[in-house]
């Protein structure tokens, strides 16, 4: 076994164990909700997401949604050009509100301790409702860092992608998706706490 092999084996196996005790959190959650995993609930299909190989996977779930899209994102920074990766994601998630697909946003609003992050937080929510997304931001009493989606209650992309173009198409990131309907319920559940925080 070369080299790159055996790094990518042993990176994986990292993250399996580290998602595994992510998959544990989650399932204590679920059961302080008296939500419990079913018993005969397949297994998490895990795909490790690299740098850029993100931005394709997000896309394809976006376009593959025929329910429900659901977004909680720390920073989201678009109007750098129509062909940029965030606002390509934009389009994209405006063509599924026209399919029908509830959109959701939840982003980061630090109450003008970061008022650069905040302003450009601000446009990208007022570009999203413009097409149809329902945006929320977060308790400025509290910072929201989360990378993550749910989409259609089946499928969770969670990692350190930012919705930038740094860290779309140039930084060292990585996500993994995950396919795990009891999984991506607890997570919408979370996602659903900070919008009752915001409250």
């Amino acid at each position: 076994m070369g080299r790159d092999a055996f790094c990518k084996k042993i990176i994986i196996i990292i993250f399996c164990s580290v998602f595994s005790v992510m998959a544990g959190f989650f399932s204590v959650i679920a059961e302080e909700r008296q939500n419990t995993f079913p018993a005969d609930q397949p297994e998490c299909t895990i795909i490790l997401l690299t740098n850029k190989d993100y931005f394709p996977a997000l896309i394809k779930a976006i376009d593959d949604a025929r329910d429900e899209i659901f977004i909680s994102i720390f920073s989201f920074k678009v109007g750098a050009h129509k062909d940029s990766y965030p606002d390509q994601v934009v389009l994209h998630l405006s063509q599924a509100v026209r399919r029908g697909v509830k959109v959701k946003v939840i982003l980061e609003n630090t109450g003008n301790r970061d008022q650069k992050l905040d302003e450009q937080n601000q446009r990208t929510k007022n570009n999203l409702e413009e097409k149809g997304v329902k945006v929320y931001l977060d308790s400025p009493k509290r910072t929201t860092h989360t990378k993550l989606i749910v989409i259609d209650q089946k499928m969770v992309l969670l990692g350190s992608h930012n919705l930038t173009s740094a860290a779309l198409k140039y930084n060292n990131e990585v996500s993994i998706l995950l396919e795990n309907p009891a999984l991506a319920k607890s997570a919408r559940d979370y996602l659903l706490t900070i919008i009752k925080e915001e409250k």
